[in-house]
């Protein structure tokens, strides 16, 4: 899904985020933001509370081929964006009223209180998230302290047994809250995943544990590679575009401003 040119345009983007018109004329006010990652393998776009859209690229993406993902995904990008201009950005997503994590098939109802020290704690089906004022980023942090716990107690076995099913080891494992990767696996056989991915389904997850496994035998994504995925996970195509739509699923309170 990735384009590549040799527009200079683009890459000015990576200090000033470039503006390109997304609407029709008599809807022109809108618009939408490219953001240029190093770290990016291919395009991909996101909205957020309030309406901003944000296309990730790679570096070197030239202009024209930012024109035409975007024209690929205008119809879902123009809905979600009127969707989200109703919700306020610093209540329906960054102080969320629940957290549902589609990995586990879970929700839970957050009740928010007053302590000198943020804290979170589980009871009930609930979450109660305590900060000092009412600051999103407060929030933010409780909410991520959470969700690192509990992805460093479901994300390593959910590997260990992929990783047994496969017959394909691997030598540790880092967890790490990312814009634009998934997850990696390094030559020195240390798989990362993202724990963004709590916020994917199951077969996704693992399709993503298999991918990055597979990296062991092959590093790089030759048609080797992509063979040895398919022997393992015969749909990987269609979890693949699947994953790719994912940073759709993740809340605004996971990468605040």
């Amino acid at each position: 899904m990735t384009s590549r040119g040799k527009s200079g345009v683009a890459r000015d983007a990576a200090h000033h985020p470039l503006q390109i018109p997304l609407w029709s004329p008599h809807d022109a006010a809108h618009g939408l933001e490219v953001r240029i990652s190093r770290r990016a393998r291919r395009l991909s776009m996101r909205v957020f509370p309030g309406g901003r859209i944000e296309v990730v690229v790679p570096p070197g993406t030239g202009v024209p081929a930012i024109q035409r993902f975007v024209s690929r995904h205008r119809d879902w990008a123009e809905r979600r964006s009127r969707e989200y201009a109703h919700h306020g950005p610093g209540q329906a997503e960054r102080r969320p009223a629940k957290v549902e994590l589609p990995l586990l098939g879970q929700c839970w109802s957050v009740e928010y209180s007053h302590a000198q020290r943020v804290s979170i704690v589980e009871r009930d089906g609930a979450l109660h998230v305590r900060t000092p004022d009412d600051h999103d980023h407060r929030v933010s942090q409780a909410l991520l302290r959470w969700l690192a716990v509990l992805a460093g107690r479901e994300l390593r076995p959910r590997l260990d047994h992929v990783a047994s099913e496969c017959g394909i080891d691997y030598a540790r494992l880092h967890l790490r809250r990312q814009r634009t990767r998934w997850g990696s696996c390094s030559s020195a056989g240390t798989i990362s995943l993202n724990v963004c991915l709590m916020f994917q389904r199951p077969p996704v997850v693992r399709y993503l544990m298999v991918h990055e496994l597979c990296h062991r035998r092959q590093m790089n994504h030759s048609p080797r590679f992509w063979g040895l995925v398919e022997s393992i996970e015969p749909h990987w195509r269609a979890l693949d575009a699947e994953l790719l739509k994912g940073w759709r699923n993740v809340p605004a309170w996971v990468f605040p401003p």
